[in-house]
């Protein structure tokens, strides 16, 4: 157990910690799609550590079950739209967002979540590489990226910016 690199990996992501943010202050949309990308970076880096039957995968499975209803529900529907127009509109943007969300939501990327994993090439039945999810969790830890997500920050301005014209 000690040598499976996908325990590091969500090691990695536990002991990350948003305790020096105000998360109410966050864009409630922003927020839910930061938390619902950290969820898929659990479950899928779990399914690689442990049995997909262990009550760990099972809880994550559930939340991200009743997480398929709640991204439809208000604003948290525009949001794949919303990343696509940063890609065409404000591509200085678009490049620093995390990685995962370039890749998940950029229609034409063939990355998606599949089965609530991470799947970045559907050709492919290679598991995700473990550096991979290293790097995608720093990316949603960058402080910039973080104070972006704030009410009345950049990424949140823009977001409000692109529910006024869709």
């Amino acid at each position: 157990m000690e040598e499976n690199e996908f325990l590091q990996v969500l090691s990695h992501l536990y002991e990350k910690t948003l305790i020096l943010q105000d998360t109410t202050q966050f864009d409630k949309v922003l927020y839910f799609y930061l938390i619902d990308s950290l969820a898929h970076i659990d479950y899928t880096a779990g399914i690689y550590a442990f049995n997909i039957m262990s009550p760990k995968n099972i809880i994550g499975s559930e939340y991200l079950r009743w997480r398929i209803d709640e991204e439809k529900r208000g604003d948290r529907a525009k949001f794949p739209g919303f990343i696509n127009w940063l890609k065409e509109t404000h591509p200085e943007k678009f490049v620093v967002l995390p990685s995962l969300w370039q890749m998940i939501y950029d229609t034409e990327d063939p990355a998606s979540y599949r089965s609530f994993r991470i799947v970045l090439d559907p050709d492919s039945r290679n598991p995700v590489p473990a550096d991979f999810f290293s790097v995608i969790i720093d990316e949603f830890f960058e402080p910039e990226f973080l104070k972006s997500l704030y009410e009345d920050a950049s990424l949140s301005t823009l977001f409000k910016a692109y529910n006024g014209i869709c």
